[in-house]
């Protein structure tokens, strides 16, 4: 089933192409002039759309332009008048797929014409998925025992609607994780769209999630389309949800339950068709306790928890993980057949870790940048912790340098990842941004 936006200013033609492709069993939606047309494009998300070229006030050439721009993925057929063909030649230079004629012989036509631009609507995402996949990330297991039951239950959960919570350290595949349920799910040809909450200021935050008018606040110079608007028809990640502040928590939670919400600074009302995934390597529901996480919001993004072991659990995945990221990172630096030798590969299996799959990555990287392309060693992962200056007997630092130290250490044994650093001193990665800021650490 598709979903098709028909516009037409005459009432007949439009109930005749609406019947005959609700027939077909196609979710139709119905506009009765451009200006409709360009309030449903902003809502909704369409497989095809169906426009009449000559319409009073906004025609069909400026629905044509504002859907080929907003929405390039989908297909477009105007609709034109005997004898006016050469506008419709015009169209397709826009990128209409093609044009049908009026007077309709019947609905045949136009059921062929509709089945050949989902034809190709289908083609095209296969193409754009297939370019992704490519270059996408490893696959989330290579068979380590702890992970059967992590795939198996992101299988069954993928084909449902219900929203999942992942939960893991920093590094363990979340995003991962979440594009694996979304290709999986019936929205596969819709958009995935993620974002990091603990990435953004909190007043930049609210403008990406819903997206604002123009004139909202001071450097709002035109209208834009929040994340939760481009995502309609397709899945929503919000990656570190725990860094939601609660102002936000209680809006969201409002999207999430009557699928509907509006840019900052405007007042109508915007319909949103999502799927939910969410992720946090903190624990969500000791916060909810604690009355730092909304309860409500906590058990509408839970309703299918999912927890990723680390990579110190599972190890049999290293050595098959390292292998498909060497090649990766072979290809980036022009480097064919990079190989560990079996020092280093025992070494890799004995680590912990802490920055789980992203901590290896950046390990083997570094280890091939320093190997010239050649056999890499161990010699090639040695990684020197700070520095720490040793207190003598009977002396008392300030707790700001203890504090400062501590941040240093963290760090070192993370490798330089913030995430993991903030983990390890069990503080929010905000907190730990603004500590950095404080103490002039880079």
């Amino acid at each position: 089933m598709a979903r098709i936006l028909v516009v037409d200013d005459e009432d007949g033609v439009r109930s005749f192409l609406a019947e005959a492709l609700e027939a077909e069993g196609h979710d139709v939606t119905q506009a009765s002039d451009g200006a409709q047309a360009l309030r449903q494009l902003d809502q909704h998300s369409f497989h095809v759309l169906i426009t009449d070229l000559r319409m009073p006030g906004i025609d069909g050439m400026t629905v044509l332009r504002k859907a080929r721009s907003d929405r390039p993925e989908m297909e477009a057929i105007v609709l034109t008048a005997y004898g006016a063909v050469e506008t419709a030649v015009e169209a397709m230079k826009l990128g209409a797929f093609d044009y049908l004629q009026k007077p309709f012989s019947g609905p045949t036509e136009l059921r062929l014409l509709v089945q050949r631009a989902l034809e190709r609507h289908a083609l095209l995402t296969l193409r754009d998925r297939t370019a992704q996949e490519a270059h996408a990330d490893p696959p989330l297991s290579y068979g380590d025992p702890a992970m059967e039951p992590v795939v198996q239950a992101l299988h069954k959960v993928a084909r449902t609607s219900a929203s999942v919570l992942l939960i893991g350290e920093s590094g363990t595949g979340k995003e991962v994780a979440a594009r694996m349920l979304h290709r999986l799910s019936e929205r596969a040809a819709g958009p995935f769209v993620a974002i990091n909450c603990a990435a953004l200021a909190e007043s930049l935050l609210e403008s990406e999630l819903f997206g604002h008018e123009k004139g909202a606040f001071t450097g709002a110079d035109s209208r834009r389309r929040g994340h939760i608007e481009l995502a309609d028809g397709g899945t929503f990640f919000l990656d570190e949800i725990s860094e939601l502040k609660p102002e936000l928590q209680a809006k969201l939670l409002r999207v999430i339950q009557e699928r509907r919400f509006q840019r900052v600074g405007g007042t109508r009302t915007i319909e949103s068709d999502v799927r939910w995934i969410a992720a946090t390597n903190r624990d969500l529901h000791k916060m909810m306790i604690e009355n730092r996480f909304r309860e409500d919001l906590y058990h509408r993004l839970a309703v299918f928890p999912v927890r990723l072991p680390p990579l110190r659990e599972r190890r049999r995945d290293i050595l098959p993980l390292a292998a498909t990221l060497l090649q990766r990172i072979g290809r980036q630096l022009g480097c064919a057949n990079l190989e560990l030798d079996e020092k280093a590969k025992k070494l890799l299996l004995e680590a912990d870790w802490p920055g789980n799959v992203r901590e290896l990555a950046n390990a083997l990287e570094r280890a091939a940048i320093l190997s010239g392309g050649k056999r890499i060693t161990t010699q090639h992962f040695s990684i020197e912790p700070a520095p720490v200056r040793e207190s003598q007997p009977g002396e008392v630092k300030p707790l700001a340098e203890l504090e400062r130290e501590a941040i240093e250490r963290a760090l070192a044994l993370a490798s330089g990842n913030r995430r993991v650093a903030a983990e390890r001193l069990g503080i929010g990665l905000r907190t730990l941004y603004d500590k950095l800021k404080r103490y002039g650490i880079e």
